[in-house]
């Protein structure tokens, strides 16, 4: 067992809410520090001891603008996790709102990875920046937009403002698969369906990369995207694009909207080229099935032999632990 006053003992006192016990080692002991730099204050905003912090604050004057080795302030624990008690708190006595912990995260961003409406709501009321980057360029609402709850959405502004790699909050949710949130975003924020990153890949073209083929439908068929839209740096077709990932399901969805399936690249590889360079035995398999099997043609050959060779090997293996 920890003697009184070991900082272990201290922290799991805080972690408990064990205020007496603590006031009673603290005497002792004095302040505390963690493995990682925390401070009493830390373990009190990140276990929403509301009580404890007060207690350490107020009596034992110790510093909300404390940071410990991720730059982690108490405001960042108790965004993080939710408890709106200990925000109040921490902003009333006069945390800096807009603190940076390692990487530029803010206590807004924080609070958006956990979806937590009112430490949101206490945040953006004292003030709170939704448009600060952090380290990747992503801001509060491009946070928001990959996790997919369109009432905090509500809460922050810029549709279309752009992170490192120039992508905005609506490329972010049509790749991730969050319809609803692009139909908030074009709805209620004017959002521009048809922007471009800084490769010139449009929503139409990240989609097609992560396989989410509701979204294609949704871009190309509600919204009148074309299909066949060239990224303007790549050159690459979405159909392109999800062969070369191997996006088999992708591929038959584009191909069903009306996907030009001879479409090539600046180098003059159609899709069946790039499913083959990337070995991706089942789109290699569908796309030959689908009218690419010209005997003429290269790549069809190179198509045939690589399924070929792979189902050999499959039948080998299959053998083997047979």
């Amino acid at each position: 067992m920890a003697p009184p006053g070991d900082p272990r003992r201290l922290c799991r006192l805080v972690q408990e809410g064990r205020l007496r016990a603590l006031k009673e080692e603290l005497e002792v002991a004095g302040g505390c520090q963690g493995p990682a730099g925390d401070t009493l204050l830390h373990c009190a905003a990140r276990h929403g001891r509301l009580d404890i912090l007060a207690y350490l604050v107020e009596a034992w004057s110790m510093d909300i603008e404390a940071a410990n080795r991720d730059y982690k302030r108490p405001l960042h624990e108790a965004a993080s996790m939710g408890h709106r008690d200990c925000v109040d708190y921490l902003l009333d006595r006069g945390a800096a709102v807009d603190s940076l912990k390692k990487a530029d995260w803010t206590p807004l961003m924080m609070a958006c990875t956990r979806k937590n409406l009112e430490v949101i709501q206490v945040l953006v009321e004292h003030g709170a920046n939704p448009l600060l980057k952090n380290k990747d360029g992503w801001n509060s609402f491009h946070i928001a937009s990959r996790e997919g709850d369109p009432v905090i959405l509500r809460c922050l502004y810029e549709p279309d403002c752009r992170d490192n790699c120039g992508v905005t909050p609506f490329m972010d949710a049509i790749q991730c698969g969050h319809v609803n949130i692009a139909k908030l975003l074009l709805e209620k924020h004017k959002a521009c369906p048809s922007a471009e990153d800084r490769l010139g890949a449009q929503a139409l073209h990240r989609a097609a990369v992560t396989g989410q083929d509701e979204a294609i439908q949704f871009l190309v068929s509600s919204l009148g995207i074309d299909v066949d839209v060239r990224a303007k740096s790549t050159r690459l077709t979405a159909l392109l694009y999800a062969a070369k990932e191997g996006q088999t399901s992708t591929v038959q969805t584009l191909l069903s909207l009306g996907a030009d399936i001879n479409s090539k690249d600046e180098r003059n590889r159609s899709a069946l080229h790039l499913a083959c360079a990337g070995q991706h035995v089942a789109c290699t398999k569908f796309l030959l099935q689908s009218g690419l099997k010209d005997s003429e043609d290269l790549t069809g050959t190179l198509a045939q032999q690589l399924t070929k060779s792979i189902d050999i090997l499959q039948d080998f293996n299959h053998t083997v632990k047979s």
